[in-house]
């Protein structure tokens, strides 16, 4: 059965199987036009699982804001990391994501024993590593990552709106929407465009 046909429901048996402090870890914000990508690092504690985690897109905004509270008050450690749209034109985004995995578990209080990675592929660290395809639908730590990504993201797209209203970063989150195709026809790039993004560096 495939990933696609499997009903994934996060659970925290590979947390339990490996053992230890297991960090799951995601990002947000590698496909949009405009602003950071963000990652998080999330350490569970076995003994207090927060209810109601899931793949951060399959939660409302409002469900995704109140579990990141949970997860802030029950989890053992939260690292979170920020790379900014001058990194990302600099080493592209694929290594701007990696870079924002490690510096997320980095920036957790503890070391864990496992790093618990989103996706295909592990940033290189000084720590066992091992990834998960969906995991974010299908770990807990994993989802808690995502969630905790997702939601300092978006709030920091809200903030980049305010001074920058006509894109509809409140809405649209810097992802090329038409209403985002459409502002920067009219208002042309702003510094928190990705200029090494093919749509944005052919307006250049």
């Amino acid at each position: 059965m495939s990933l696609k046909e499997e009903k994934l429901v996060p659970d925290f048996e590979r947390e339990r199987l490996a053992g230890g402090r297991v960090a799951g870890v995601d990002e947000a914000g590698r496909g949009p036009w405009a602003g950071p990508v963000v990652a998080a690092a999330v350490v569970l504690n076995p003994a207090d699982l927060p209810q109601g985690l899931n793949d951060s897109k399959k939660l409302s905004e409002v469900r995704r804001e109140t579990l990141y509270d949970v997860i802030r008050d029950k989890a053992l450690g939260v690292g979170v990391a920020i790379v900014e749209v001058e990194e990302i034109d600099q080493i592209n985004i694929l290594n701007a994501t990696l870079a924002a995995m490690t510096r997320a578990v980095t920036a957790l209080p503890l070391t864990p024993d496992l790093v618990l990675i989103d996706g295909n592929r592990a940033p290189k660290m000084d720590l066992p590593t091992e990834t998960l395809i969906k995991g974010d639908a299908r770990s807990l730590s994993i989802a808690a990552a995502s969630i905790v990504a997702k939601v300092t993201r978006d709030r920091l797209m809200r903030n980049l709106h305010i001074d920058f209203p006509q894109y509809g970063w409140d809405r649209n989150k810097g992802y090329g929407t038409q209403a985002h195709q459409n502002a920067l026809q009219c208002y042309g790039i702003t510094p928190h465009h990705r200029r090494s993004f093919r749509p944005i560096h052919n307006m250049l």
